[in-house]
């Protein structure tokens, strides 16, 4: 998860850009911090899908083997 500060620093940002426009320098940062909310928001995606079991109406386990195929990688590590 990404922090607090940076979380804020990212809507400052924005707010910013809206408002008035960012410096070069002031682009760069938003853009660095865009890409390591986004990889924060992906990691946090897969890990919650690794918790998932697809069942039909039936209750058959209807899980994509994608899917298993990275529950069992992860329980290797």
């Amino acid at each position: 998860m990404l922090s607090k500060e940076k979380i804020n620093r990212i809507n400052e940002l924005a707010n910013k850009s809206k408002q008035e426009g960012l410096s070069k320098e002031e682009k760069e940062e938003q853009q660095t911090l865009r890409q390591e909310y986004l990889k924060s928001a992906r990691k946090s995606f897969k890990n919650q899908l690794k918790g998932v079991t697809v069942v039909d109406p039936k209750g058959n386990d209807v899980t994509p083997e994608k899917l298993r195929q990275m529950q069992r990688n992860e329980k290797k590590n």
